[in-house]
């Protein structure tokens, strides 16, 4: 089975856009893919078929893009109600977050789907717990790094740092993405050729600022096919 690993270079950066776009071109190509939220916060409580529990959005637009139907729980183990980091959020409510956990979760939807598309909560290094952050999950899932760049001030730095962090762990950054977060960034154009000289990994496409564009606008900006050739290259 195959996987990536969608994280970002801080909260706000356009994951979930990113990762559902990424999820249609990849269904474009015939791929039967899954999604999975390991950890949320900001969720809202709902009465869903007699039950009663935290719902994510971005969570929620990333089954949407599902080929297939994933349990909720499954989907997304740890949802919390406050917009907070997720660790902080667990501590409020005596939770205590475990990888083993989200390594049995993200296993359930890697046996039923050809490519599981896993999203992180805000930047690379989220605490889930008192020891390990989201980066340790990435670590025991194995799956490639699609780094989402929000484009803006200090993106260079916070891009190059992750990048940095990625490879340390010994896993491969498989492509990165520009996401044009505002109208009103000065220097788009220098900012998206630094990176793409400093990147140790293609750029896989430039998503405009849009605030109505959906997943299939945001999938014809993006090229899949590196992507592809890392993770169904892998042994």
């Amino acid at each position: 089975m195959a996987g990536l690993f969608v994280t970002g270079t801080d909260t706000d950066v356009g994951k979930t856009h990113v990762a559902v776009g990424l999820m249609a071109a990849l269904r474009q190509r015939g791929l039967r893919v899954a999604a999975m939220k390991p950890v949320s916060a900001g969720c809202e409580w709902v009465d869903e078929e007699g039950e009663r529990g935290l719902r994510n959005d971005d969570a929620l637009q990333l089954s949407a893009q599902s080929s297939l139907a994933i349990p909720y729980r499954t989907l997304n183990p740890y949802a919390f109600e406050p917009a907070i980091a997720p660790h902080i959020a667990a501590q409020q409510v005596g939770v205590s977050m475990r990888l083993d956990v989200l390594q049995r979760a993200c296993a359930e939807i890697e046996a039923r789907a050809e490519l599981v598309v896993v999203e992180g909560a805000g930047g690379w290094l989220v605490p889930v717990n008192a020891r390990e952050t989201l980066a340790d999950l990435a670590v025991a899932l194995g799956f490639p790094v699609v780094l989402v760049v929000g484009v803006r001030l200090g993106c260079i730095s916070h891009a190059l740092l992750s990048a940095e962090s990625i490879r340390a762990r010994g896993l491969t950054l498989a492509g990165w993405v520009a996401n044009e977060i505002s109208p009103q960034t000065a220097c788009i154009e220098e900012n998206i050729t630094a990176l793409s000289l400093r990147l140790p990994a293609p750029l896989l496409g430039r998503v405009p600022f849009d605030g109505q564009a959906g997943a299939e606008g945001t999938a014809a900006c993006l090229d899949v096919a590196p992507l592809l050739a890392t993770v169904f290259a892998r042994p």
